[in-house]
């Protein structure tokens, strides 16, 4: 086997990955392009795993710690995109400015709450001397 055929497969895996992440606003293809770039990384461990005869097999056993720690990053990926459309009602990366609810009134997200204001004020007219 040439080391060349795996190695170019992982590269397009990753820089496929890679404009998943920076072109995508949306966080559940987010998380599948970072599952490309990890799936990558993946394959290059096994072909030089393979390409380098090791006996102990390092290349295949970091494959399965990534494999594992992939699946956990899915799982509370999932849960919080799952929590933010449940508040937001939207998943767009772009517009999850602040995760707190502190901010985000009707007159927008950068004014607070009227509520919110007069206990800032109240709270800054206590504390001065």
């Amino acid at each position: 086997m040439h080391l060349a055929y795996p190695t170019i497969v992982a590269a397009l895996l990753f820089s496929i990955g890679v404009y998943g992440v920076l072109a995508r606003r949306n966080a559940i293809l987010v998380l599948m392009s970072v599952e490309l770039m990890l799936n990558a990384v993946n394959l290059n461990l096994v072909t030089f795993d393979i390409w380098f005869q090791d006996a102990l097999h390092g290349g295949q056993v970091l494959t399965l710690f990534i494999i594992v720690i992939a699946a956990a990053e899915i799982g509370l990926g999932l849960a919080i995109v799952l929590l933010v459309f449940r508040n937001r009602q939207n998943v767009d990366v772009d517009r999850l400015r602040a995760l707190s609810e502190r901010g985000t009134g009707p007159a927008g997200p950068d004014e607070a709450r009227p509520e919110e204001k007069a206990a800032d004020e109240k709270a800054v007219e206590e504390a001065a001397p």
